[in-house]
């Protein structure tokens, strides 16, 4: 479980991680940073927003994993990075699946194409570990969409692994569902939830 923790206070992420909990998301470069900074260095750090490749310097030597990768510009920049502090970085490619055209994510055919250069023999990508794919729902109240939606990410998932990867054991994750659909997503799959509301309470957009 990834407790998402974006607009939230340092105290309330110390209330959970004193409870146990060590894996957090952000989804702002910035505030990563910052609460990083300020809390222990044993939390895994989850980024699950859109990243910018100007940023990813700036969390590349502490970051455990990269959920929201979506070009082969972005894993060139993060696998720069990470050659420079012999790093490898665990990244989740992001795929579109829902029918909203505000979310994040790459297309069957952008998937594939960052499949064959980061498996290709001569790949520069030496500095970056594919362990699974991410993906959102729609944000609505038909079941029957998110779970469709939920069943392609997890059948393309399955392809990848069994194609693509499939000398790759740590690919191994699926990153779908959140505080409103997480029980679909585990019935279809999900590795990795990511909960916010019902950890944290409702978000306060104004801090």
């Amino acid at each position: 479980m990834v407790a998402v923790s974006k607009t939230k206070p340092v105290d309330d992420i110390m209330a959970l991680y004193q409870q146990g909990q060590r894996i957090f998301g952000e989804n702002k470069v910035q505030e990563l940073i910052d609460k990083y900074a300020l809390l222990p260095k044993d939390i895994q750090w989850h980024l699950i927003g859109h990243l910018q490749t100007n940023k990813v310097k700036y969390i590349v030597p502490f970051i455990a994993c990269i959920h929201s990768v979506d070009s082969l510009k972005l894993l060139f920049e993060i696998n720069k990075e990470a050659k420079k502090i012999n790093r490898a970085i665990k990244v989740l490619i992001q795929v579109h699946i829902a029918q909203e055209d505000s979310k994040f994510g790459v297309d069957e055919t952008t998937l594939f194409e960052i499949l064959e250069y980061y498996t290709h023999e001569n790949t520069s990508l030496q500095n970056i570990e594919i362990v699974g794919l991410m993906g959102m729902a729609t944000l609505t109240e038909d079941r029957a969409q998110i779970e469709s939606e939920f069943l392609k990410l997890k059948k393309l998932f399955d392809y990848v692994a069994e194609t693509y990867l499939f000398h790759k054991k740590n690919f191994k994750e699926i990153s779908m569902g959140m505080s409103g659909d997480y029980q679909i997503a585990i019935r279809f799959g999900s590795t990795m939830v990511r909960i916010g509301s019902l950890l944290f309470g409702n978000r306060n957009y104004k801090s």
